[in-house]
């Protein structure tokens, strides 16, 4: 199975290309990675940005590595992106898209994307706005699905949350979504369930699965992310964590059995800034190790397990 890492554990740490390149490789195993805009930040001028991005090509070329996708991270999240109550802060959203998907194919990745902006309470409260902003988003991003093709990457990821101001956050509405595009883009755009999102309890109800997502959306989802949760919060551990309560290994039969098998599945865990850098470093390799045994099926090479 397609397993592979977002680099999220690496950011304000490991940032340098040849030493996370390094560390995927020679001691978590892995070959594929989706990078992450909050290691190269595309609002950064294009004079400064483009060396950088060069750098992370180089080390994924010298370290066997495929940079399969380039992912908005943290710092993007924070804002409501194409959803923004202003025309200008939607424009700033587009604006930032566009030099992402610059970046994505600077570094070598054949796709971008990430959660698409999240509503204010008033426009999200209010039948009429709401509706306007869903229909400005479509039109966004079949605008962003040119922008990506011109950049010569090959999709859009969406990646579905757990927050009802925001598109898409439910199996319907993702559904939806994924239809009222159907020929308005230029480069095909799928979705991206995390599994933290996706079972997210005080959202979803006690009842909340996996095959619900999986079986009602199919062919339009594109890759997953993985993450060890109590379904209580989007939690972003790794394993061991006596909180956790995610099963792997349950996962990835519900992923066969739905036929998604082919689709990478990135680890993305988020490590508190403040803690220690060996803690972050043993608990991402143990992470690794657990994922690769309980999804794809692999015994440990010794080589890494260290």
């Amino acid at each position: 199975m397609n397993l592979g890492i977002n680099l999220s554990f690496a950011i304000k740490r490991w940032v340098e290309a040849p030493v996370w390149a390094q560390f995927v490789r020679e001691t978590l195993g892995l070959e594929l990675v989706q990078f992450t805009y909050d290691l190269l930040d595309p609002w950064w001028p294009e004079t400064l940005r483009r060396p950088l991005a060069a750098e992370v090509r180089k080390a994924a070329n010298d370290w066997g590595l495929q940079i399969e996708s380039a992912f908005s991270g943290l710092a993007n999240y924070c804002f409501d992106g194409l959803l923004h109550p202003s025309a200008a802060g939607r424009s700033a959203s587009m604006e930032w898209w566009k030099r992402a998907f610059d970046v994505a194919a600077e570094v070598g990745a054949k796709a971008s994307g990430g959660p698409l902006g999240g509503m204010s309470v008033k426009d999200a409260s209010d039948p009429e706005s709401r509706e306007r902003r869903y229909r400005g988003l479509l039109d966004a991003v079949a605008q962003l699905s040119k922008a990506a093709r011109v950049a010569g990457l090959e999709r859009l990821q969406v990646e579905c949350t757990p927050l009802a101001r925001e598109v898409p956050w439910t199996v319907d509405q993702a559904r939806t979504f994924m239809n009222d595009l159907e020929g308005r883009c230029e480069v095909p755009v799928k979705l991206l369930i995390d599994i933290g999102h996706a079972l997210y309890q005080p959202l979803y109800g006690p009842g909340a699965r996996m095959p619900e997502w999986l079986n009602g959306l199919g062919d339009s989802i594109g890759a997953f992310h993985l993450q060890n949760t109590d379904f209580q919060s989007d939690s972003h551990w790794g394993w061991p964590d006596r909180r956790g309560l995610f099963d792997v290994a349950g996962f990835a039969s519900e992923v066969r059995a739905t036929g998604l098998a082919h689709l990478p599945a990135f680890i993305e865990i988020i490590y508190p800034f403040e803690l220690a850098d060996e803690v972050v470093r043993a608990n991402i390799t143990s992470t690794v190790m657990h994922c690769r045994r309980e999804y794809s099926g692999e015994g440990l090479d010794p080589a890494h397990a260290a």
